[in-house]
């Protein structure tokens, strides 16, 4: 409207004299229209406005609950007799400073109630308030000519759940309960029952955790009471109480055994099941109140052989001093119980006396000891078939290198021949794959520091994880060096890799760190023991789909993979797994569906001398063994390995005197005519192994030459024993070139 009377007076200034003075009258009066219209609504507004509030102090008068109007800065204009009598006369004050007696920091709540009210539409919002003082209700309405009205309930609470909604406060036990466990607030009858103010739930309440409607026991000052428990959510993370006693069940006598007093839970069964009696012990460990009058398999389960059977037997005298391992029907957790029976005689009629012990302990320890076993059979046959695997492809890729020598590139045949060899050298990575699981293959260690070793890797593993994951490498300054397998190390980090990689497939981040950790005590996880120490910790942590609580502790076990059909042979984690603890160190792993995994390895610090300088590794450049000369005694079981070797080595011009047996090798070398200047001999063989006739040729033959081949790890042969002197391995499968430069070496 003002604009529209300016865009009139600036039509009227651009008009002919007189007539502007007529637009100029005209334009006043609207103007004089306007001033009185704006006057005349700002005092409708407040005449509503005061009728509103004259209408509010009427209804609010005579209300019995608390109720105050505050202006825009929230100071009191108005407080009902009921405010007035409970927080004196609050007039002209800030309503917070009214309330601060009662509710603590209410100023916080009034701007929380603040902020709801003015994102309601309906302008209003109430919050629950427990405090020493009581339990009250503050609710606050907006949208009264700028006046806020707030109602004080000091007896209201949350809504009850149907089993409470009947019960009157003032004759049950209530208590509200912050998020820890704290008791924020007791009524008088709470008080009287628990015969103190409690500070924690924990602290009377004798079986956690609480249960909406289940019976729980509570320490009161006339010994245990069994209460039924009513849970309501009474907002901002508390929580309501209401403690129903549970009647003393009809029939029951006062016991003048002790039976009931007895610190160990006891079963007085039946011949046919039926529990007589139950003490309180026994009851705590079945999570039930009284047991009376149930059957026994109510409650328990067997581990194989029928309950019924035995408490036969043993109810007819059989079998009394056997005990038996059940498994309670409880639904919170899974417990194992040992029950002992022994037989008593009431009033004539056989009765049964059960013990119970727990013994969810002794059968975590005994899946554990299963577990380990069958872990270490898989490992046994694991290393069985590797070392087998190991001489078919040491004859496979050894007959190929001797066809390539006669073919060329041009050759039609050379193709294939190099197809042959390449696949040879697939299968042989899969076999290190189930010799690094079972702990059985060949390390070389030397001190590395895992920082270059991980930024060596860096560019392979970019690579491995492509475009739409990005690979983060944070170090510790202070990471102490490690002994290790630099290659087998390399194998562990692209496995973790790729497994975090495949655990994102829309993309995402893989955080490698490195940190030094320092241990006082031992550390006891996933059945590890970390004695304390020095460690060199690396994380491999995704932001993947997770893994599962229940197959946390499959994920290391060979062959077992979350991926689908044809994406994963379950041997990465297991091979990881076996490197790790061949080197000394610990895996483990914690995952939250939805979140992501995170792997952490440790590895014990390693102190090298001081005084010794960094050993420089350089490269040699690799190039084909010359032509040799020599007699070698070559000592395998295995014939086609035993042929590619001795025509490999005939090729290089060396003489060479085969033999199958350790026994054969020594009735060659009886003979003083025969020369031999190096043995290449099979560790492991039928009969004498490779170690054991090669000590005894060396009584007669000192100083001869000795190469161990073996398709097991180099330390398994040597375990125990003194190392052979002037002796190497040569781990299968090898090649041609690698068999021919080994004795070269050693000869030169």
């Amino acid at each position: 409207m003002v604009l529209l009377a300016l865009a009139c007076f600036g039509s009227v200034m651009a008009l002919p004299a007189g007539a502007a003075q007529i637009g100029l009258l005209a334009a006043g009066a609207g103007f004089a229209t306007l001033a009185a219209l704006v006057a005349l609504g700002h005092l409708l507004r407040r005449r509503r406005g005061a009728r509103d509030f004259a209408a509010i102090v009427r209804f609010s008068q005579d209300v019995p609950t608390p109720i105050f109007v505050t202006d825009e800065s929230e100071t009191v204009i108005f407080a009902n007799a009921a405010a007035c009598d409970r927080f004196g006369a609050p007039e002209a004050r800030p309503l917070a400073a009214v309330l601060n007696a009662s509710i603590a920091s209410a100023e916080g709540v009034m701007h929380r109630l603040r902020l709801a009210a003015g994102d309601n539409d309906s302008g209003a919002a109430r919050e629950d308030v427990t405090t020493h003082a009581g339990r009250f209700r503050l609710s606050l309405h907006l949208g009264f000519g700028g006046r806020a009205i707030w109602r004080v309930d000091p007896r209201a609470g949350p809504e009850r759940d149907a089993g409470a909604g009947a019960a009157d406060e003032a004759e049950l036990p209530l208590l509200t309960l912050g998020r820890s466990g704290a008791v924020l607030y007791m009524n008088g009858r709470a008080r009287a029952v628990l015969g103190r103010r409690v500070k924690r739930i924990e602290d009377v309440l004798e079986d956690p955790p609480l249960s909406s409607g289940a019976v729980h026991r509570f320490v009161t000052p006339d010994g245990h009471r069994s209460f039924t428990v009513r849970c309501a959510d009474a907002g901002i993370g508390r929580q309501e109480l209401i403690l129903h006693p549970v009647e003393t069940a009809q029939g029951d006598t006062p016991d003048m055994t002790g039976f009931d007093a007895l610190p160990v839970p006891l079963l007085r069964l039946g011949a046919d099941g039926t529990v007589l009696r139950a003490n309180a012990v026994a009851c705590r460990l079945l999570a039930v109140e009284h047991a009376d009058g149930g059957c026994v398999t109510d409650y328990m389960e067997g581990l194989g052989r029928s309950i019924t059977d035995w408490l036969s037997e043993a109810a007819a005298g059989r079998g009394l001093h056997r005990s038996e391992f059940l498994r309670l029907t409880r639904a919170d957790r899974e417990i194992y119980v040992q029950v002992t029976l022994n037989q008593v005689h009431n009033n004539g009629r056989p009765e049964l006396v059960a013990v119970l012990n727990d013994a969810t302990e002794l059968k975590t320890l005994e899946a554990q000891f299963v577990q380990s076993q069958k872990m270490q059979a898989i490992g046994q046959l694991a290393g069985g078939v590797a070392h087998d695997f190991n001489n078919l492809l040491t004859a496979i890729s050894g007959h190929c290198d001797l066809l390539l020598l006669r073919h060329d590139q041009g050759d039609p045949d050379y193709g294939d021949l190099v197809q042959i060899n390449q696949n040879a050298n697939r299968a042989a990575a899969l076999v290190g794959q189930l010799l690094a699981f079972s702990r059985k293959q060949t390390l070389r260690p030397e001190v590395l520091d895992l920082r270059d070793t991980l930024s060596d890797l860096t560019h392979l593993l970019n690579r491995l994880v492509g475009e739409k994951v990005q690979l983060t490498l944070s170090h510790d300054p202070v990471l102490p060096t490690i002994r290790g397998d630099r290659r087998q190390l390399e194998q562990v980090m692209m496995n973790l890799v790729v497994n975090a990689r495949d655990a994102m497939p829309e993309g995402g981040e893989i955080t490698i760190e490195t940190e030094r950790r320092t241990l006082l005590d031992p550390l006891k996880r996933d059945r590890a023991l970390v004695e304390p120490g020095e460690y060199a910790a690396v994380k491999v942590i995704d932001r993947g789909a997770g893994i599962p609580q229940d197959k946390l502790q499959k994920v290391f076990e060979p062959f077992y993979t979350t991926k689908r059909t044809g994406e994963g042979t379950g041997l990465g984690l297991s091979t990881v797994y076996g490197i790790v603890k061949q080197t000394g160190g610990f895996i483990f792993v914690d995952s939250v569906i939805g979140q992501g995994s995170c792997f952490t390895l440790l590895f014990p610090a390693y102190d090298a001398p001081a005084q010794l300088p960094p050993p420089q590794h350089r490269e040699k450049p690799r190039k084909r063994a010359q032509q040799g000369n020599g007699v070698v005694l070559l000592v395998e079981d295995e014939a086609p390995v035993r042929a590619f070797a001795a025509r490999a080595l005939r090729l290089r011009g060396y003489t060479v005197i085969e033999a199958g047996t350790a026994e054969d090798a020594l009735d060659t070398l009886a003979d003083d005519m025969v020369r031999v200047d190096i043995f290449v001999t099979d560790v492991v063989m039928p009969g004498m192994d490779g170690p054991t006739w090669v000590r005894k040729a060396l009584e007669a033959r000192p100083g001869t030459r000795v190469v161990f081949v073996s398709g097991y790890a180099e330390d398994v042969f040597a375990e125990g024993e003194d190392e052979v002197p002037n002796s190497v391995f040569l781990p299968k499968p090898f090649s041609l070139n690698q068999l021919t430069e080994t004795v070269q070496r050693q000869l030169h």
